[in-house]
């Protein structure tokens, strides 16, 4: 499939496993395919988004936020038992220096090399990209197909970000048709 994707679509999948490896992820979500639309600010994909009204700022906020409430629940759980990680973490660092933690065993398999695999739903709006890109009797796969992925109800997090903002896939369709082909 990947070979039917443009050189700005390949970026986007290659800046979306740099983003979940720099958020310490074990998959690519669809979060970070939809950061990583940002990556070529001259894209489609991006000129659609900043006219829909959604910034890089707005999307980077929102997965913040995603990841704060994922991690949350574990640090209440410890929290009930008593036990503060930032002070867990305060008292590491002050007694074996800065970024202890990382440095013991789990720390270390916590850091990704390599490929780094993808969750469903972020397989799931590349293959919608493909039928997106065929639905408008379009070759090649492009940024703005990536966007139309994530913008289906499978899409995961990404879709449920741009449906908070107003981002509906039907305007978005209507938008990316009336691109028509890069000439």
């Amino acid at each position: 499939m990947f070979e039917k994707f443009t050189v700005g679509a390949r970026t986007v999948v290659v800046a979306a496993q740099e983003d979940a490896r720099e958020r310490r992820q074990a998959k690519i979500r669809t979060e970070n395919l939809l950061v990583s639309l940002y990556r070529d600010q001259e894209s489609a994909a991006v000129a659609l988004l900043r006219e829909a009204g959604v910034s890089l700022d707005d999307v980077e906020a929102e997965v913040e936020r995603l990841a704060e409430a994922e991690s949350t629940p574990d640090a209440g759980k410890l929290a009930t038992l008593g036990i503060d990680l930032d002070e867990v973490r305060r008292a590491a660092e002050e007694t074996f220096g800065p970024g202890a933690l990382e440095r013991t065993q789990a720390g270390k398999q916590r850091r990704m090399f390599g490929h780094i695999p993808f969750d469903a739903p972020s397989k799931k709006a590349l293959e919608l990209s493909l039928r997106e890109a065929l639905r408008l009797k379009q070759k090649e796969i492009r940024s703005e197909h990536v966007l139309l992925g994530l913008l289906h109800a499978e899409g995961g997090a990404a879709h449920h970000i741009l449906a908070a903002k107003g981002v509906t896939l039907d305007g978005m369709r209507a938008a990316v048709a009336d691109l028509g082909e890069p000439g």
